[in-house]
């Protein structure tokens, strides 16, 4: 059943962005710094999505990348622990009555 709902939902998605394509077909100038070129409105629109979700991407690599640190040392810090919560349970109590 999930793998209708998922190809319903990739046909959907296809289809979107096939209506879209055709609606915006109309060519714009597009300028960039050595030059410029004719190409669709859908185009330019879908590209300057795809490099905004690149800068975006990278701008917060150096916040994703520092969570993964901290991750890992809290990971180790939790082993660390585990493991002397073991050897304290693992220690004969002596009971001196």
């Amino acid at each position: 059943m999930s793998k209708i709902l998922y190809a319903i939902a990739i046909v959907l998605i296809v289809l979107l962005g096939v209506i879209f394509a055709i609606l915006n077909a109309e060519p714009v100038q597009f300028n960039y710094y050595f030059g410029s070129a004719q190409t669709p409105l859908s185009l330019a629109i879908i590209l300057a999505m795809l490099v905004g979700a690149i800068l975006g991407l990278l701008a917060s690599l150096g916040i994703i990348l520092k969570a993964k640190r901290q991750v890992a040392k809290l990971k180790r810090a939790a082993e660390t622990t585990e493991k002397e919560i073991a050897n304290l349970r693992a220690i004969p109590i002596k009971n001196q009555h």
